[in-house]
């Protein structure tokens, strides 16, 4: 059984969430991204972020913005960097397993389609290779608008580039991503609560927000090493 406090502290965080996104949507508006996709990065990193991603937002995005200062990757410290490079990954796959957890959640039969009752026992499993082609599916498309513009080459070109540098990192967020929801799923649902955490609930979602933190510091290291060798830009 589901504790009281666990409901309710679980929609206290999505309306925080959903405020600090709100928030930071509001002011791009005013002071939009010189890189149009950050406009969609940063909203949607404060759907896990919450209220550290509003902080990140004012103290670095800012900078970037078209009424920013000039040259702003070297007013942004490497470390902060590497932090928007991640939320730049982690944005691509939130999204995607937004869309790929809910699409499962609709049409069951497609968790059936990737393997679940033949290669998986668990809904989970199948669901999770839906996530990760989702999530690679908008997190290239994310790269892809961020590389092409600032290397200026052709689509294919930039297509490419958005493989190589989204490939690894956004690997590495799902690990992560995937390492909390199972604990959250086999250990503190099953095991401990005795219940089972579907994508129905608050208390999914509230999961599924610690599990993309877990998803950025997975990714961190790689994205810090990815654009230290010049794979992925510096934002």
């Amino acid at each position: 059984m589901i504790p009281n406090w666990l409901h309710w502290l679980s929609i206290a965080s999505l309306l925080v969430a959903f405020a600090c996104a709100s928030i930071i949507a509001a002011d791009e508006r005013t002071h939009p991204q010189k890189m149009w996709i950050m406009n969609v990065v940063w909203p949607v990193t404060a759907l896990f972020g919450s209220v550290f991603a509003v902080w990140g937002y004012y103290r670095y995005g800012r900078l970037a913005a078209q009424d920013g200062v000039e040259d702003h990757t070297a007013a942004t410290p490497y470390p902060a960097m590497v932090g928007k490079g991640s939320s730049h990954c982690g944005s691509g796959c939130t999204l995607g397993d937004i869309c790929a957890e809910w699409l499962a959640f609709s049409l069951p039969v497609i968790a059936t389609w990737f393997g679940w009752h033949t290669l998986f026992e668990t809904k989970m499993f199948a669901v999770w290779v839906l996530d990760y082609l989702f999530a690679f599916g908008f997190g290239i498309a994310f790269q892809y608008f961020t590389i092409k513009p600032m290397r200026d080459v052709t689509a294919w070109q930039g297509l490419i580039a958005a493989v190589k540098a989204d490939t690894l990192s956004l690997t590495a967020w799902q690990i992560g991503m995937y390492g909390f929801m199972a604990v959250a799923h086999f250990w503190i649902f099953a095991a401990f609560l005795g219940t089972e955490l579907k994508t129905n609930t608050v208390e999914f979602w509230f999961m599924m927000q610690i599990a993309m933190l877990f998803g950025f510091a997975t990714s961190y290291p790689v994205n810090w090493w990815l654009i230290r060798i010049g794979v992925k830009e510096k934002m």
